[in-house]
């Protein structure tokens, strides 16, 4: 009679040939000199305490009491199909400061199904997180309804988590070897492959106990010989040496189309493995994952979350009575992932986690309740990087549907009624409320659901390009020489990015990491479309916005040369009043022309004048760089010296009076009120103007230059002035030039009164 031999698994294969039987041992200790050590840090701890029940069966109370220590509780009952409709609350006492907090409530919104056709298997309230305390009280009321009886067997189940190292001598479990034969084997009337039976529905018209699993092998005897390797560093599925024997039958770990996350193994967070012997259970493949929320509590450190998980995985195995912690991968809020169930992240194994649909699917379960906070980024965005590589090994878009086989009858939160044995269709990363009645995983995760498909399924989104470095910007167009950097950003995290590529016109120019958020490029003289494609993980390529970039290498000019010009005014010896031309062009965009002395101004590309005043008696340099938005620049200069020559240096005729005051330059002035009179002055310049003193009495002057009468000139002024440029006359260029005022003689006004001629040479 030909068997099937029986070998021994744990997270680590290690062989050794027994009697017939393999066995593979995982080493759990540091080293293999304390393989044999029995005393170390303690593992996960459960405590139960039954609670009192009320005679009329709708209430039931735990007193406030001293405990042993622990971290994390639930409250649990005999029948796992049992519901309990009121509210279930506790407070606990800490075990830092001894203060007792507010009465918490735990969730009943979840069935303790997820896991049946096993004895011992229990209903229960999700277990929730209250940190290290050591006093409990309980309460338990349906609002006196006696139609909400309590289900039997009420018990709160407290759970140390202990510190994380690990027995060294785990249980191993069991598993078939298919193909060999046992020569002590006795015949049986078990197929030598069993099938897991497919669920009935119950004779009392309520929803099955839940998908059936398939049957497991015992635990080995105590005495049963083992090997032992040294502890594994990562959490994929075994491999033995090349000395070991031939490795038992297991399911494909097929790569994914993406990058796998880093997941902390159950090494890592410190499972008990002795906790949980049997062999794991595995499927065809995974169609979908569930997501869900755990741990009732957002007020957690991270440094917390391997306590966290082992408490998980105690209430789990030794609360509810499963036979292992029911998620596939557990993620905390700062977005660390962590291998759940064991037998392998990179294989199909068989959860506990969503009632009726944990077949063909794997459960994440993020640490935290999210009814009424959104989950930190970092959380979801771990959640999308294990589905899209869960299901990437199964080539399942996570951003596609799906069909999934019932496990069992009954309805879900929205209404949606399943039938046993029946498909249905789902998103391939649906939360837990998808299938049946739950609220899981709260309101704000499940909305945040369809960002979590986006990121797990790409394309890459809000690609822009948000600088383009080494250019000027005018309007929506860059210019540059000829280098330039061009950066972006995305809303994407770049743990989904495979690569960035920058395009001119269209073709590839430069390739950065998917961490990048720049790269550079040289551009050849003329106009370009410059964009940014990036690349998701999953293949799907977007590119982003064109922006125009002109590489333009030719430098401004001054159409214009800067020169000088005596405008109107008040003259002082430091002051004297000028204008300041040029004017500049560009080829491609003029950006502006900076005056750098002597004193610093900057203008716009479509100013070209500006009033200034200069020193008299000196000479006085306005050099001037007009800059195109390449960054070309072009130079030109012009220099002037104001000169004053007061009235007392003019050649006069008629009758002229001297008026003293401070007012006046040099301290005096010439007046007169004949009509005729007259006062020139003879220069080498290229500007002059004339500076009078001025009153509501003022009268006319004509003024001739050269000889030529070129004005009249009205001094009326509403407010009296001193020292009033109030005509100028500019040319071209420097040469000699003769001015001359001639007193009009106005009626009623005759009088003018002169402070001098200012020329420019």
């Amino acid at each position: 009679m030909r068997s099937k031999k029986r070998i021994w698994l744990t997270a680590a294969l290690a062989t050794t040939a027994v009697a017939g039987v393999l066995v593979f041992e995982g080493v759990t200790g540091d080293s293999p000199a304390d393989t044999d050590a029995k005393s170390g840090p303690a593992g996960p701890d459960v405590h139960a305490t039954a609670l009192k029940v009320a005679d009329d069966g709708t209430s039931a109370t735990l007193g406030k009491r001293d405990t042993a220590p622990f971290s994390m509780l639930g409250i649990t009952w005999t029948d796992p199909a049992a519901k309990v409709t009121g509210a279930v609350e506790v407070r606990t006492r800490s075990a830092a400061d001894g203060t007792w907090t507010s009465w918490l409530p735990l969730g009943t919104d979840v069935t303790g199904r997820a896991e049946t056709g096993r004895a011992g298997v229990r209903g229960g309230t999700e277990p929730r997180w209250v940190g290290p305390s050591n006093g409990v009280e309980a309460r338990i009321n349906t609002g006196g309804k006696v139609s909400s009886k309590l289900p039997a067997g009420l018990r709160l189940d407290t759970v140390d988590p202990g510190r994380g190292t690990l027995n060294a001598e785990p249980a191993a479990f069991a598993a078939d070897l298919p193909g060999a034969e046992d020569p002590a084997a006795t015949p049986t009337a078990e197929p030598s492959d069993p099938v897991a039976p497919e669920p009935t529905a119950p004779d009392t018209g309520t929803e099955p106990s839940g998908e059936a699993t398939p049957t497991t092998d015992p635990t080995p005897d105590a005495s049963e010989p083992a090997g032992r390797t040294p502890t594994p560093t990562a959490s994929t599925s075994p491999s033995p040496s090349a000395s070991t024997p031939p490795a038992p039958t297991l399911p494909p770990a097929p790569p994914s189309t993406v990058p796998k996350p880093p997941i902390v193994s159950r090494a890592g967070w410190g499972a008990d493995e002795s906790m949980s012997p049997e062999a794991p259970e595995y499927l065809n493949g995974v169609k979908a994952v569930f997501v869900h929320h755990t741990a009732e509590t957002n007020n957690y450190s991270c440094a917390d979350s391997a306590a966290i998980v082992r408490g998980l995985y105690a209430y789990h195995v030794k609360a509810n009575g499963w036979k292992d912690l029911g998620y596939n991968f557990v993620v905390d809020k700062c977005g660390t992932v962590f291998e759940g169930r064991k037998g392998g992240v990179d294989r199909p194994v068989f959860g506990a986690h969503t009632y009726g649909f944990n077949r063909d699917t794997a459960g994440i379960a993020v640490i935290g309740t999210y009814t009424d906070a959104a989950a930190p980024t970092a959380a979801t965005t771990a959640v999308a990087r294990v589905a899209a590589w869960k299901l990437g090994q199964y080539k399942v878009d996570p951003a596609g549907t799906t069909t999934l086989t019932a496990g069992a009858t009954g309805g879900n939160f929205a209404g949606t009624r399943f039938t046993s044995g029946t498909a249905y269709t789902f998103n391939t990363v649906s939360g837990h409320r998808d299938g049946f009645n739950t609220q899981c995983p709260g309101t704000k995760l499940y909305g945040q659901l369809p960002a979590i498909r986006s990121l797990a399924a790409g394309p890459v989104t809000g690609l822009t390009v948000k600088s383009v470095t080494g250019a000027g910007l005018s309007g929506t167009t860059y210019y540059t020489k000829s280098a330039v950097t061009v950066g972006w950003s995305a809303s994407t995290p770049s743990v989904f990015v495979s690569k960035y590529e920058l395009l001119v016109d269209g073709k590839s120019v430069a390739t950065a990491a998917g961490t990048a958020t720049s790269a550079k490029a040289t551009l050849a003289v003329g106009t370009h479309k410059v964009q940014v494609r990036a690349t998701h993980q999953s293949g799907k390529v977007t590119t982003s916005t064109a922006v125009t970039v002109v590489a333009d290498q030719s430098a401004p000019s001054f159409t214009t040369k800067p020169n000088l010009a005596l405008r109107t005014g008040t003259v002082n010896t430091t002051a004297v009043p000028l204008t300041l031309k040029w004017k500049a062009t560009d080829t491609a965009a003029l950006k502006e022309v900076r005056l750098t002395a002597p004193v610093a101004k900057t203008y716009g590309p479509t100013t070209t004048s500006a009033s200034h005043t200069a020193k008299s008696g000196a000479a006085t340099a306005w050099p001037m760089t007009a800059y195109d938005w390449a960054g070309n620049t072009a130079t030109a200069s012009v220099s002037g010296t104001p000169v004053i020559l007061q009235e007392s240096s003019g050649q006069k005729t008629g009758t002229w009076t001297t008026k003293s005051s401070t007012s006046y330059l040099g301290g005096k002035s010439y007046s007169s009120s004949s009509k005729g009179a007259s006062l020139s002055w003879t220069f080498t310049g290229r500007s002059a103007a004339l500076v009078v003193s001025r009153a509501a009495t003022s009268g006319q002057v004509y003024v001739y230059v050269d000889g030529v009468k070129t004005s009249t000139v009205d001094l009326k002024s509403s407010s009296t002035k001193y020292r009033d440029a109030l005509w100028t006359k500019t040319w071209s260029g420097s040469a000699k030039h003769t001015v001359k005022i001639v007193v009009v003689g106005t009626s009623g006004r005759p009088a003018v009164t002169t402070d001098g001629l200012v020329y420019l040479k």
